[in-house]
């Protein structure tokens, strides 16, 4: 069985202006990065805004598991299912970060038959977007330290710096550190922080950004820190803004690049969903939408995360409204769900199926109060017994739910046709009535406990001492009209990994709230997550390699 990475290799590429051709794009609309790949220009961006909005088809899943989902490879199978069989379509998809490529996850580039390409150039420096928010991060950072140094006229409490720097790579020792050590002329001594670049607060505003007016005012209200008076210090304060916006000019240019069956894809931006809002660009999904009919977009990990907050998030502010929803699933990770080992999940175990399906089940209830039209897709693995699949339909047909099985991974667009035609159903009988699940006039706690009461199935929710705090300040500076952006856990509905299924009799505890206020919400903490991972014992980087001519190897 060939690797993903040999099969992208092996595939033949059509040159991006012939794909940018195809849209009917000339080579003044794109600026090439190579042979194959482009961001579209500022001129092609604004050209288009005239034209009709195509329809919003979302790809969510269930909670992610070892046995594997393949969100992003059904997205991309979709798209090319769907250009396949004559419709116009485009994928808007996220970019992927350095830390999981060399961690444990891997890439996102999709999988088998059903990849964007080039993979290696997309899993690692693309075109410099994450660079562009890691430097304009840190320039930030070096700015606040530099104004602390030279007299600090702003008045800066050193003990409630709350901006952190940034890599785009795991680095657990760098969570909490020093700076500051040596003589004076090497600044202040005090405690600092990194997070992965797709924590960051630029990681988000770039996504959130509608141009770059926008992204301006929206880099001038990030806090930074607070004043010996409590008042919050911006980066605006500390005239940080313009050579930030520098910094990120190319990078608000949406990236075009293809499938391996030359659809376009539009990919740009990429915030985690566990510890950020997990969607690509707003203005990468809305220029989508008025280049094609159909726009098959994704949010990252469970519904649960990424699901909650594209609606929540990224369709409020953006103003988006998804007309249908994918919900991907496996066999295998469903009787994982149900307590299976993973060596034994090959075999034929329908009990362990419907004592699992229960995680399927909630997500399917939460899409539907936000009033989304469902289709639930089963990829496909070679180990579906014809017993297991013909429950799992019937399960969702049960439930008001479109069903179709995708084998994209090991035929492309071919195997994703039956749900094309599923989604293509659902977009003909059956309107969208999309709406949030909360109100932003609620307070900070009641939206809290309304995503964890509605999405996660929680009992309530539990505050620390020092959360109750920053969630009172955080109201009294204004900024309680916000919606939440809560981290917590992907692996389960609850903020416990190790509780499966769908989780009952349970609390979500918050352990820290703080305001993004440039991207306009405020993230939340629950468990022990963190904002900064590790690498694993054997991390993935142990299998990547260079050969001497030159050839990536080992990338997944």
């Amino acid at each position: 069985m060939k690797s993903d990475i040999e099969i992208a290799r092996e595939a033949v590429l059509e040159p991006i202006t012939v794909v940018a051709d195809r849209l009917g794009m000339t080579e003044d609309d794109i600026e090439l990065y190579g042979k194959y790949k482009a961001k579209l220009t500022e001129e092609y961006v604004e050209k288009i805004q005239s034209s009709p909005d195509g329809k919003l088809i979302l790809v969510t899943a269930i909670n992610p598991t070892p046995a594997g989902e393949g969100k992003t490879t059904v997205s991309i199978g979709l798209g090319q299912a769907l250009c396949k069989i004559g419709k116009n379509a485009i994928l808007a998809l996220r970019e992927p970060s350095l830390g999981p490529c060399f961690g444990i996850k891997g890439g996102a580039a999709g999988g088998g038959y059903s990849q964007v390409v080039p993979m290696e150039d997309l899993n690692l420096h693309f075109t410099g977007d994450f660079h562009a928010v890691t430097s304009a991060n840190n320039l930030l950072a070096a700015i606040l330290d530099n104004h602390i140094q030279q007299g600090n006229e702003l008045g800066i409490d050193t003990r409630q710096v709350v901006w952190k720097r940034c890599l785009d790579m795991n680095d657990r020792v760098l969570r909490n550190i020093v700076v500051g050590l040596g003589h004076k002329t090497d600044g202040t001594v005090r405690e600092d922080h990194f997070v992965i670049t797709v924590a960051s607060e630029i990681m988000a505003i770039l996504c959130l950004a509608t141009d770059i007016k926008d992204l301006k005012e929206r880099l001038g209200r990030i806090i930074v820190a607070y004043n010996y008076e409590g008042e919050p210090v911006t980066a605006s304060d500390l005239q940080a803004v313009g050579a930030m916006a520098a910094l990120l000019k190319d990078a608000m240019k949406p990236n075009l690049i293809q499938t391996l069956e030359h659809t376009p894809a539009l990919i740009h931006g990429g915030p985690f969903a566990n510890i950020a809002h997990g969607c690509n660009s707003i203005r990468a999904t809305k220029t989508a939408l008025k280049m094609a009919d159909y726009v098959v977009t994704e949010a990252g990990f469970g519904a649960d995360l990424g699901a909650e907050k594209f609606f929540d998030i990224k369709c409020r502010i953006g103003g988006l409204k998804p007309d249908a929803v994918v919900l991907v699933a496996t066999i295998r990770a469903l009787k994982y769900n149900g307590g299976v080992d993973k060596a034994e999940l090959s075999k034929e175990n329908l009990s362990a199926l419907e004592k699992g399906i229960v995680n399927l089940e909630k997500h399917i209830e939460n899409i539907q109060k936000y009033g989304v039209p469902v289709v639930v897709t089963l990829n496909s693995f070679v180990s579906d017994t014809a017993d297991e699949i013909a429950y799992v339909k019937s399960f969702c047909e049960a439930r008001d739910c479109e069903f179709a099985l995708a084998n994209v991974w090991e035929m492309g667009g071919d195997g994703g046709i039956e749900l094309a035609h599923k989604v293509l159903h659902i977009l003909e009988t059956k309107s969208s009535d999309f709406h949030e699940i909360y109100d932003t006039s609620l307070t900070l706690k009641e939206k809290i406990e309304t995503v964890a009461r509605e999405i996660y199935g929680a009992d309530g929710v539990q505050y620390t001492a020092e959360c109750n705090a920053q969630l009172h300040r955080l109201e009294n500076l204004g900024f309680g009209n916000m919606p939440v952006c809560i981290a917590k856990t992907q692996y389960s509905l609850s903020d416990n990994q190790v509780l499966l299924g769908r989780p009952k009799g349970f609390e979500i505890t918050v352990r820290e709230a703080y305001v993004s206020a440039g991207a306009g919400f405020v993230v939340v903490i629950t468990g022990n997550l963190m904002t900064m991972p590790g690498l694993p014992k054997k991390p993935a980087a142990y299998g990547i390699d260079l050969t001497d001519t030159g050839v990536i190897t080992g990338l997944f």
